[in-house]
């Protein structure tokens, strides 16, 4: 084989099940409805946020129930950049309603996209960075960091709903109808979107894959196995998991602003309880530890999701629940880590079998041994 043949295969041979994928998610627009594409948009945000959680919690051990907030906070920060877009010169709708008579001062730099954007992914860094190190700095782990996340979670979806004045309350932040001065409602502006998510997803994997394979990367595991000796090594474990923690919520701040020009509406329900725990399903059933498992188990849950809520409005919970039991309780690893074991059982059962066969070795003839009495008596 050529040698420039051998470079390319050996760098597309560990890639190649996502280079498939994102063959396919080039060529969806050609297939689909402006409003299934649009859908898919959607998923494809949820499936950003999915490899955030999977890096914390596939290879850091860390399960947060509170991805949903970073998700919920990022879309925030976008909306109101759009808000302030759609309302002109004039204030905010539901400012109006409340007896509001001026901008509050917070929302006055949102004025500009790219504070906006960075905010995004900032504050829910910043704000992650805060809570892990003091959660992480009194040794909390386990379900104990499961318990705080989502105690914070719930906290700051209540703070968001009794502030109505400023962020609309149990509404949210809703009819965005521009974005850089391009109607959302228009298929071509989805289209760029979509596209924009899609170089996105990619970067992000790209990152995520870079830094698992990484002598980060190996701390982290390390760190999921046993933090103690770790620590006992020689390293900080408060400094990784912060840090790591940190970048998962700002992979989840950055999804929540591809998520909302998508979608065109935000509320305290989007970055509840509830939507945390949907982001732990998606990467249980995928398959934690394995990053593409994250993008697959998002696009199949939601997509499932979709598909059963339009055929079975009065029962598609039931499907739903069934669907994530089954999976769980017959692919404990998750899909595709049910997939890697079959391979690597059908690949040794193939090895075995072309492998060739040897005779059995025959084993020694040992003569008897004659006694001496023996031989006088032949005699």
């Amino acid at each position: 084989m050529p040698p420039l043949l051998a470079t390319l295969r050996r760098l597309i041979q560990p890639h190649w099940p996502f280079l498939v994928m994102l063959v396919l998610l080039c060529l969806a627009p050609l297939g689909l409805s402006d409003f299934r594409l649009n859908l898919l948009g959607k998923f494809l945000t949820f499936a950003i946020a999915a490899l955030g959680l999977d890096l914390i919690w596939g290879y850091g051990g860390m399960l947060s129930l509170g991805q949903g907030l970073f998700f919920g906070l990022g879309a925030y920060a976008m909306a109101m950049y759009l808000k302030l877009e759609a309302s002109g010169k004039h204030l905010p709708d539901f400012m109006v309603w409340s007896g509001r008579e001026t901008l509050p001062l917070f929302w006055k730099p949102f004025y500009s996209p790219i504070f906006a954007l960075s905010m995004a992914v900032l504050f829910p860094t910043l704000l992650a960075a805060v809570l892990g190190y003091l959660v992480f700095r009194s040794r909390a782990r386990g379900v104990y960091f499961s318990i705080i996340t989502q105690a914070f979670t719930l906290i700051v979806s209540i703070l968001l709903i009794g502030q109505q004045p400023v962020t609309g309350g149990t509404n949210g932040i809703t009819n965005l109808s521009t974005i850089f001065g391009l109607p959302l409602s228009n298929p071509n502006t989805q289209r760029v979107l979509y596209f924009i998510t899609v170089l996105c997803l990619v970067g992000i994997y790209a990152l995520c894959r870079r830094l698992t394979r990484s002598r980060l990367g190996r701390l982290l595991v390390a760190l999921r196995d046993d933090e103690d000796r770790v620590r006992f090594l020689g390293y900080n474990p408060v400094t990784i998991k912060t840090a790591i923690f940190a970048l998962s919520a700002g992979i989840s701040g950055l999804a929540g602003a591809l998520f909302i020009p998508q979608v065109g509406i935000i509320s305290p329900s989007a970055l509840g309880v509830v939507p945390s725990i949907e982001m732990v399903i998606w990467v249980a059933v995928g398959g934690r530890g394995t990053l593409l498992g994250a993008i697959v188990g998002a696009l199949l849950v939601s997509w499932g999701k979709s598909l059963f809520s339009e055929s079975f409005p009065a029962i598609w919970q039931f499907f739903m629940g069934a669907l994530f039991i089954g999976a769980v309780l017959l692919f404990p690893h998750g899909l595709l880590g049910a997939l890697s074991r079959l391979s690597i059982k059908a690949r040794a059962l193939l090895d075995r079998r072309q492998s060739p066969s040897t005779p059995a070795p025959t084993p020694p003839t040992i003569e008897p041994e004659t006694k001496p009495g023996n031989e006088l008596a032949s005699s």
